[in-house]
């Protein structure tokens, strides 16, 4: 775990798995929407205050890696860093690991877009100055 990131623990539950006790694929992506609006909401910015923003944050683009499976009942970690902020996205690196092995990366590309026409927009002055302090060098694991 780097300085700048930010992660969120998790419990693997029945509901998350397959008839053979291992986690089903789409829920890692779950688990890293957790982390995003866990990750959002510790800076201050919580959903209200984003919709309030006349905003609303969509995944453009998303690149996954499955190195391992994660299993009924571990403990595990979902974790965000930001990587870079532009004025209406956002790129980040998540992960969720066992511990220390890593399970599942991403890169992800989130959109800032206008909640009536869904089109790009900038995001508000203070979120995108905080985000920019945030980033750090793209991590390569």
């Amino acid at each position: 775990m780097s300085d700048g990131e930010f992660s969120l623990p998790l419990r693997v539950y029945i509901e998350d798995t397959d008839a053979g006790g291992i986690v089903y694929y789409v829920n890692y992506l779950k688990y890293m929407e957790r982390a995003r609006t866990e990750f959002m909401r510790s800076l201050g910015f919580d959903r209200s205050r984003i919709f309030s923003a006349e905003c609303l944050f969509v995944v453009r683009d998303i690149a996954l890696v499955y190195r391992a499976p994660a299993r009924l009942d571990d403990e595990l970690a979902a974790s965000v860093s930001v990587t870079g902020a532009r004025g209406a996205s956002l790129s980040l690196f998540q992960a969720v690991r066992r511990g220390d092995e890593l399970l599942v990366r991403a890169d992800v590309t989130i959109a800032c877009v206008s909640r009536d026409e869904l089109r790009p927009r900038r995001m508000p002055g203070d979120m995108l100055a905080t985000l920019r302090k945030r980033a750090a060098p793209a991590n390569t694991a």
